[in-house]
């Protein structure tokens, strides 16, 4: 049956940035396609509801409170995991943590740039190496799943620093692919095209010399008549897509960039 392919009964898996927007959505689908989900991210109150929302729904959820940019609490946190699952390992490690940084290239301080680099891309490397580990040494296989964005297919003005560093993930999880795949371990990105999640609200936020709630309008309105259907994407459709790359319905999917972006990018 079709279903039993999205079924993750039994399975164990790691999120990152699981307190709000992508990152929440993802656990949450998980854990109701019945994965033991490990929620971790730096903001405690975010973190605590995303657990409550699983445990609610009768899923399985387990919060680790930390920084991805800080590789001792990654790796302590998954060995933690695998400990706790009854299989003793980690199936798979959807790595979505990230922020956001704009302002022109000619503008970009070297803190700036190095602040957007240890989140989306060190935390991202820090993530997949702890998993990595543990699927080979469980033997196994598993799914490394990272987060990257249409940013990559596209430049666009004041994101250099939040662009290269999902750039650089796209390179991260194309090369790992072809480290790891002889262990049975497929690793494959994600590039959402425009989503409205906390993320997004927070930097627009930062300039309060813009109407927030106008801009975000005028900025989905755009992105939604590009988009052939009609309208910008939201988490849950980003969370499906992690889902497939999970399930064993991907079992023959990897080195891959999947792009829930309404189509408003069609790479080759």
């Amino acid at each position: 049956m079709p279903s039993k392919a999205y079924d993750l009964t039994g399975r164990t898996a790691f999120v990152t940035g699981a307190a709000s927007g992508i990152g929440r959505a993802s656990a949450v689908l998980l854990a109701r396609a019945g994965a033991a989900v490990h929620c971790a991210d730096r903001d405690a109150p975010g973190l605590d509801e995303t657990t409550d929302l699983i445990k609610e729904t009768g899923g399985t959820a387990c919060p680790h409170l930390l920084d991805v940019a800080d590789r001792t609490q990654v790796d302590q946190a998954v060995a933690e995991a695998a400990t706790a699952a009854p299989t003793g390992r980690v199936d798979t490690l959807a790595a979505i943590a990230g922020i956001m940084h704009s302002g022109p290239v000619l503008e970009t301080r070297e803190e700036d740039l190095d602040r957007v680099l240890d989140v989306n891309f060190k935390g991202v490397l820090y993530a997949c190496q702890a998993a990595a580990r543990v699927m080979i040494e469980a033997g196994s296989g598993g799914s490394i799943i990272t987060m990257a964005s249409g940013a990559v297919d596209t430049g666009a003005p004041d994101l250099l620093c939040y662009g290269a560093s999902k750039a650089a993930v796209v390179q991260l999880t194309k090369t790992l692919a072809t480290e790891v795949g002889p262990h049975g371990i497929r690793v494959n990105a994600v590039a959402p095209g425009w989503i409205r999640t906390p993320m997004t609200d927070r930097h627009d936020a930062a300039d309060r010399n813009r109407d927030q709630d106008r801009d975000r309008d005028r900025i989905e309105d755009l992105m939604a008549r590009r988009s052939p259907l009609g309208r910008v994407g939201t988490p849950e459709d980003v969370a499906h897509a992690v889902l497939y790359l999970a399930s064993d319905a991907a079992a023959f999917t990897t080195g891959q960039i999947l792009r829930p972006n309404g189509g408003v990018a069609m790479p080759w």
